[in-house]
């Protein structure tokens, strides 16, 4: 382009532009990752909608109220998660722990060898309240319960580890007394190597309507769609080559639209829930998540139901997080 005969004014403008433009394709590249199409190039395991829906159902219509104010129930929940894990042959313990004068639990399974270094799952059973919590957390429980069916059946080259927690909700939230906390604190004492963190945190809500997803702030729609059909992957500054991995793995699974984020801890929902006790804990972690209060309006409420969930779409998130512990514990 000759800008001899221009303006400076002119030739300001064509800079700004230009370097605008470049900003808007770094923060795509940063922020949201690049977009993988799927592959056929190895079948991803059949996963079962109506199991996920029985798990669901079990644990928001059965055992509730499980908040930490109903301990009973927690511990019904937890021997339910613990049965489970048995079932698929997981080496299942206890991690018991007091709050004042009340003993609360989270359940482990591991699979594969004794190995070094491992991968942690985890996924939180209790509720924020006395609500069903469906998708606020028994989505992410039966995507762990059906997680452990598969890796039961698996040839793992490193261990894996599933972790029901409990006490994620307030009022404990961002406490010592998380369940997701307690454990992070235990793998430091004992100077465990953790290759990655996945926390299930919501992942059975989707909507096709329009306008359905928010955002923390309003840039953000530049990158992302504004409907609701779509699982995320959420990790910090700084880990972007481990979600793009985890993000193209989870898209070679399946047709369900992935999409993730790299962003700093201070935008609101970034560290909602267990894998930031291990940012703490100084392992690497990441979220998969429907986006929670930025998309399903029953977050927190008596209409956190079961059949206000998807679970075709909730079964594709649980055979793409299976295909990425896969490809990471490679």
């Amino acid at each position: 382009m000759d800008v001899r005969n221009r303006s400076p004014m002119s030739v300001c403008g064509a800079i700004v532009l230009a370097w605008a433009c470049f900003l808007v394709i770094a923060l795509r590249f940063c922020l949201a990752e690049p977009s993988f199409a799927g592959t056929d190039e190895a079948a991803p395991p059949t996963i079962d909608p109506g199991r996920l829906e029985a798990h669901v159902r079990t644990l928001s219509e059965m055992l509730g109220p499980r908040d930490a104010g109903h301990p009973d129930n927690l511990d019904r929940a937890a021997s339910y998660i613990r049965s489970a894990f048995e079932q698929a042959q997981g080496k299942t313990a206890d991690q018991p722990f007091r709050v004042g004068r009340t003993t609360y639990r989270n359940i482990m399974a591991s699979f594969g060898p004794p190995s070094e270094e491992r991968i942690v799952v985890g996924a939180h059973y209790d509720t924020a309240g006395p609500y069903p919590g469906a998708d606020d957390n028994a989505s992410g429980v039966a995507g762990l319960i059906e997680l452990a069916g598969l890796l039961g059946k698996a040839d793992l080259a490193i261990r894996v580890d599933l972790v029901a927690y409990t006490l994620e909700e307030p009022p404990f939230f961002r406490s010592e007394h998380m369940g997701s906390a307690v454990h992070a604190r235990a793998l430091k004492a004992e100077r465990a190597i953790v290759r990655a963190m996945f926390s299930l945190e919501m992942i059975g809500y989707f909507t096709d309507a329009e306008d359905s997803q928010s955002f923390p702030v309003p840039g953000l729609s530049l990158f992302y769609p504004t409907t609701g059909n779509f699982i995320a992957v959420v990790g910090r500054i700084g880990e972007g080559r481990l979600v793009r991995r985890i993000k193209k793995a989870m898209s070679n699974a399946s047709s369900l639209p992935v999409h993730s984020i790299n962003a700093p801890r201070f935008l609101p929902g970034v560290d909602f829930s267990d894998h930031l006790n291990y940012w703490e804990a100084g392992y690497p972690a990441v979220m998969i998540t429907d986006t929670a209060f930025y998309r399903n309006p029953n977050y927190h409420a008596a209409t956190d139901t079961p059949d206000t969930l998807d679970y075709r779409r909730m079964a594709q998130v649980v055979a793409g997080v299976h295909a990425a512990v896969l490809e990471l514990a490679r």
